[in-house]
């Protein structure tokens, strides 16, 4: 059976979840904050266990329109919630509406709940109340101009949790915005790759990943693994065909370097339960001490602010260092994501390309200075 899905993602990284869709073998559609394509179980188990970037997948069970609690009710309820939704299982419904007459969520989701309710209670021939003690449904109701889309959750936890980081600091970067920086370098394991900021070591750890081919969710569980509708074998083959694409012996330079010793410690014990000891070098080092002696490669960095560099002066001088790198060394590239406001006035030079993208809710720029094209 075939289910219209949605990999939900950041504003800013739509078309890199297209791509990694369209890999997966699927055709997809784009709007804001989604990417919509059809599958089936197989889908659902390759988008959750291979998306880098994806917040999580959601199965649409039923679209409508609705202005009034009633239409909601016998809309939800006419939906087939049993060929989803066991005998036992849980299922809580969240909400949100925007631009619509139906605009109390608490009102909304209990509408919701009580239509399920109803409809599995006469499915499964049940008096009182349903046990709700088996397996988990997450349910969301997302009211937009009167349109309501009812999904389930297939993934659980959202994608972003690899359940490689055992420790992180006060500010980490998202796993998923991480892989979408060095997607968006076109980095393929080639060439040296430098985070001179590395933190937790998020960008070096899912560079690694990407390098070596391995699927981000190959060590992980999703919720609708435990879904009774779904062949659940599919996750187990759609897990041994990634292991067999995997290049672990595949020779590799990442260098993740800090100026905080703790933070090299915790980035190496993140990136040993990710399977990268030793295949990233770490060092503790101020990135203006940072020197490049690579004849090319790039760096890809978040740079922090505030009290882990100190005052303004600091941070600008850091900036200027990083792209007075790419400036003497012209096979080089750079690749900085800042909310910094005037930051090329500052480095005196102009990226190739810039890009919005959102760090949690702070709106940033992702610079990205090209450099000449390498040759042996």
């Amino acid at each position: 059976m075939n289910y219209k899905l949605i990999a939900t993602t950041p504003m800013g990284l739509e078309s890199i979840v297209k791509d990694e869709v369209i890999e997966l073998g699927y055709d997809p559609t784009v709007e804001n904050g989604k990417v919509i394509f059809e599958g089936g179980d197989e889908a659902i188990a390759k988008a959750n266990i291979h998306l880098r970037c994806a917040d999580r997948v959601k199965l649409v069970v039923g679209e409508f329109k609705a202005t009034t609690f009633d239409e909601l009710f016998t809309k939800t309820k006419d939906l087939p919630w049993e060929h989803f939704i066991s005998e036992k299982g849980k299922f809580p419904v969240n909400g949100k509406s925007h631009k619509s007459t139906l605009y109390s969520v608490p009102d909304c989701q209990s509408i919701v709940k009580k239509a399920i309710v109803e409809r599995l209670k006469q499915a499964y021939n049940i008096n009182g109340w349903l046990s709700e003690t088996d397996e988990e449904y997450k349910i969301e109701v997302a009211i937009l101009k009167d349109t309501v889309t009812i999904t389930l959750d297939t993934s659980g936890s959202g994608l972003h949790k690899r359940g490689y980081r055992v420790e992180q600091g006060e500010a980490p970067l998202k796993e998923t915005l991480a892989a979408a920086l060095v997607k968006l370098t076109k980095w393929t394991g080639d060439t040296p790759l430098i985070d001179p900021f590395t933190g937790s070591g998020t960008i070096a750890i899912e560079a690694a990943l990407i390098a070596q081919n391995i699927a981000p969710g190959f060590n992980r569980s999703f919720a609708s693994e435990q879904w009774k509708f779904i062949d659940q074998s599919v996750f187990e083959s759609v897990r041994t065909k990634a292991e067999t694409n995997e290049l672990l012996d595949r020779d590799i330079e990442i260098y993740a370097h800090d100026i905080d010793h703790n933070m090299i410690q915790m980035a190496e014990r993140n990136a040993m339960e990710a399977g990268f000891s030793g295949v990233i070098k770490f060092k503790q080092m101020n990135a203006m001490d940072l020197s490049l002696t690579k004849p090319t490669g790039i760096i890809v960095c978040n740079p922090p602010y505030g009290e882990r560099i100190g005052d303004v002066e600091k941070i600008e001088d850091v900036y200027r260092h990083i792209v007075n790198l790419y400036k003497e060394n012209e096979y080089w590239s750079v690749y900085l994501m800042t909310s910094f406001e005037g930051f090329e006035d500052l480095v005196d030079k102009k990226a190739t390309k810039r890009r919005k993208l959102f760090n949690g809710y702070l709106e940033t720029t992702f610079y990205q200075y090209f450099g000449k094209k390498f040759r042996k």
